[in-house]
């Protein structure tokens, strides 16, 4: 029987590894490249037979427990997991999600972006960084520096957000659709549990079960200093950090927003003196 690709694939990560590099002892001269099959067998708990039947493609429903356990073994990353996953026919597990923080890279990205206002936003939309102009279009981030919460609590949103039912809808379906991609979360629990006690809307809102990523499109503001602004909102997914997202506001060149943002930018070295920028 010709070799599965699970098989295929466990067996080149094998060959790539050496007992050194697992703590494992060397006696004498070996005749294999990388690691033995009883030495992965040993460390993954399985026995011998049952993981050279696995390498052989004759072990055709490995359970969730021994791929964990060969991800640990054979020191898959992320994606490494998740592709054996795939090629055993078994939806990637989720992964406990780390403590969130916007990687240095981001935050010179963001900084380099004067006139652009730029945040990062974690899963559960928390504020993870943002640039100087972010930080005045959006005043500081008075009531929280998670956008949920800031939306459907905060008594002053529906004001800055002309189009706050759209926008709250929008938001909630993006907060279900994230919701889905890491079940279990405690941030997610703890805000969707606090905003279902406080916002009978968001209840509303939740219980429709809509589910979708944000997409390019206008949002309008109401800022207190510059008036009415009309950015489009981009979106770009983390690569090295799945499930952030970094979020640029632009206005369209020569228009009444892109002079009020310019404005904006000039009040940022006088609004709220001696306040740094998120990040």
């Amino acid at each position: 029987m010709a070799p599965s690709a699970p098989g295929d694939y466990v067996r080149s990560r094998r060959s790539q590894l050496t007992p050194e590099a697992l703590g494992l002892p060397v006696h004498g001269r070996r005749r294999v490249v990388g690691l033995r099959r009883e030495e992965v067998a040993m460390l993954t708990g399985v026995s011998v037979d049952y993981y050279g039947r696995l390498e052989q493609g004759r072990e055709v429903d490995p359970s969730p427990r021994v791929l964990d356990s060969l991800g640990e073994v054979l020191r898959l990353d992320h994606d490494g997991r998740q592709h054996l996953y795939r090629l055993a026919g078994i939806s990637p597990r989720p992964e406990a999600a780390p403590v969130e923080e916007a990687d240095v890279s981001l935050l010179e990205l963001l900084h380099s972006w004067p006139d652009s206002p730029a945040l990062v936003l974690g899963r559960a939309y928390d504020v993870l960084a943002s640039n100087r102009l972010a930080e005045a279009l959006f005043l500081g981030f008075p009531f929280s520096g998670n956008l949920t919460r800031s939306l459907f609590l905060d008594p002053g949103a529906r004001t800055f957000y002309p189009d706050w039912h759209a926008v709250a809808e929008s938001t909630v379906a993006g907060v279900r659709l994230a919701d889905g991609l890491t079940p279990g979360s405690r941030r997610f629990r703890a805000i969707v549990d606090e905003l279902r006690v406080k916002s009978p809307e968001f209840v509303t809102m939740w219980e429709q079960n809509n589910a979708r990523g944000k997409r390019l499109q206008p949002k309008r503001f109401a800022h207190p200093e510059v008036g009415l602004l009309e950015l489009r909102v981009h979106v770009f997914g983390v690569k090295g950090a799945p499930g952030q997202e970094l979020v640029v506001h632009h206005a369209v060149p020569g228009s009444t927003s892109a002079q009020s943002l310019s404005l904006l930018g000039s009040l940022t070295a006088t609004w709220q003196s001696g306040q740094a920028p998120r990040g």
